[in-house]
């Protein structure tokens, strides 16, 4: 072989390594409904708690997002936008039911094709098998004690099993990822390793070293755990006259007769919460104080678990070099309300859940104390991983990279001013309607179809318009006020421009898709059969609720 052509080949390698030299790690940590409203690098109500020291350096270090959204606030379809960098009515995960195929899992085979080393190790939920080079993940939800993980082995999946009697899920979870870079990692390769905790997701069962954690402390209780102005939430969340009051959106205290935390609390944990919910001497408001603070103090409990957990993992990857050469991202799988508008769970549209936390760190590139309000997705987060590990991002993926963000903390001219939020799962198990949004910095416009992937089991339609500069906590609904007649009407243009753009043209389930278009316009004959819809729906509840009391 010629001498030029050997000094061509030996260039062309040499460069190759240095390419392979510049990857980073990539340490991708999520926890399960952990809300920015529980970490302290955002926290407000909670911040005097200090609820998570650990994370809390990251941020200190790294770039923390404001407007981080989850585009489905439901664990199944969140993780598979992350998995896919697609919406969910185009990867197909529209509720608790969905599932990526191995071959679909665009994220990990990227990677592995790129030569970095891959890991899954903790909670999954997809239904089918990790494409990681190694998984060590918890059966659908998981448990929280006596942990068990679906592995690799001789069996198909999902008949690989190993146990861990007397553990706790997040104490066992880090052991799996300390015990993958202690004995399984390949020093020659870049590592890109997924580590997902169960912890906080209810009924929050920490560990019970954590128990005397705010034993003694009386948790700051939001405003509108109590008081919500007249002019919050519509017909869709109240109910025509108030009348769904009860029946929208299960609750802390005794709102909800269906599902509360005043009822199921006392039941989960009956040697900690001697209480009856259903006692007479007991009020209203004596019963949603309590509920309140044993849900806070259960779930803190738990995202204390989680931190102290993360600090061993930190701890290790200092000890062995590998921290600072590491993109470490923390985030949740969307956001959870803390009692919020007496609220419980996720789902809804609204800030409290539809907002994610979301921390880098890499101080290579990444400057550390830095903020940022660019609007960011979490179909964009898979882009954002293959950036920094030098892979270009393929055209099937909706999101895109937010890197130049990350390191720069300025947005390019060309990016995204508002997000898209669609939550399929009409009435299920917390009394959500069917919703859809669009939120830009300034403002939220929720649309409630309110009905099921059939057109079914409909509950009232409506609008709803926030302010978010001068109305953060979304308690005043200006849709039908005439001085924001023009921002409303901009915005659901914007907003059905935004429906075309991101590929959400209801052919998926056209039922629904025709109690969508029949309410878009909400006239007046459709606020008319609103009310009507209304007072149907109230029925039918009240009928349930006396066929399960008899």
């Amino acid at each position: 072989m010629p001498c030029r052509v050997l000094l061509f080949v030996f260039v062309a390698l040499l460069a190759l390594k240095a390419r392979a030299d510049e990857r980073p790690n990539i340490l991708f940590i999520m926890s399960d409904d952990h809300t920015a409203q529980a970490v302290g690098a955002y926290a407000t109500l909670l911040k005097d708690l200090n609820p998570t020291p650990t994370i809390d350096s990251l941020a200190a270090e790294g770039v923390c997002f404001d407007n981080a959204f989850c585009t489905n606030s439901i664990c199944t379809p969140s993780r598979a936008c992350i998995i896919t960098g697609q919406y969910n009515h185009n990867n197909g995960v529209f509720d608790l039911g969905g599932k990526i195929e191995p071959e679909n899992q665009v994220l990990p085979i990227l990677m592995r094709e790129a030569g970095y080393q891959t890991a899954m190790i903790g909670k999954w939920h997809l239904k089918v098998p990790p494409n990681f080079d190694y998984y060590k993940v918890l059966p659908g939800q998981g448990k929280y004690f006596d942990t068990e993980f679906r592995i690799q082995g001789d069996k198909p999946w999902p008949n690989n099993v190993v146990k861990y009697p007397g553990s706790h899920s997040s104490d066992v979870i880090t052991d799996a990822s300390l015990d993958w870079f202690k004995n399984r990692r390949d020093p020659e390769k870049p590592f890109f390793v997924c580590h997902q905790y169960k912890a906080p997701h209810d009924y929050f069962e920490n560990h019970p070293r954590y128990d005397s954690y705010l034993a003694d402390v009386d948790i700051p209780e939001p405003d509108s755990l109590w008081h919500k102005s007249e002019t919050w939430g519509s017909i869709a969340t109240r109910g025509h006259n108030d009348e769904l009051v009860p029946h929208i959106g299960t609750s802390i205290g005794r709102r909800n007769p269906r599902r509360s935390y005043a009822a199921d609390l006392p039941g989960k944990f009956p040697s900690e919460f001697k209480w009856d919910y259903k006692d007479p001497n007991l009020s209203d408001a004596e019963v949603k104080r309590l509920a309140y603070q044993a849900y806070l103090k259960k779930y803190l409990r738990c995202v204390k678990g989680v931190d102290d957990n993360l600090q061993r993992l930190f701890d290790y990857l200092k000890r062995e070099g590998l921290y600072d050469n590491t993109v470490i991202i923390y985030t949740g799988d969307q956001g959870f309300w803390l009692g919020e508008k007496d609220y419980q769970d996720k789902r809804w549209a609204y800030d409290q859940s539809q907002r994610m936390p979301f921390i880098v760190r890499y101080p290579k590139t990444v400057p550390g104390g830095t903020r940022s309000d660019a609007i960011v997705e979490n179909i964009d987060y898979p882009a954002l991983m293959l950036d920094f590990a030098l892979i270009d991002i393929p055209a099937t993926m909706q999101g895109r990279s937010f890197r130049q963000i990350c390191e720069t903390g300025k947005e390019p001219v060309d990016w995204k001013q508002e997000t898209y939020y669609r939550y399929w799962m009409h009435m299920a198990h917390h009394d959500n309607p069917g919703e859809m949004a669009i939120r830009t910095k300034t403002h939220k416009l929720i649309y409630f179809y309110g009905c099921d992937y059939q057109g079914k089991n409909q509950t009232p339609p409506a609008w709803e318009l926030y302010d978010l500069e001068n109305d953060p906590h979304e308690m005043h609904n200006l849709y039908d006020d005439p001085a924001h007649a023009e921002i409303r009407d901009r915005l659901k243009a914007r907003f059905a421009r935004l429906r075309k753009e991101v590929g959400d043209d209801g052919s998926h389930y056209p039922e629904c898709e025709k109690i969508v278009q029949e309410f878009w316009d909400y006239e007046h004959e459709d606020r008319q059969k609103a009310i009507k819809i209304s007072a149907e729906f109230r029925a039918r509840r009240e009928a349930e609720l006396g066929r399960r009391n008899n």
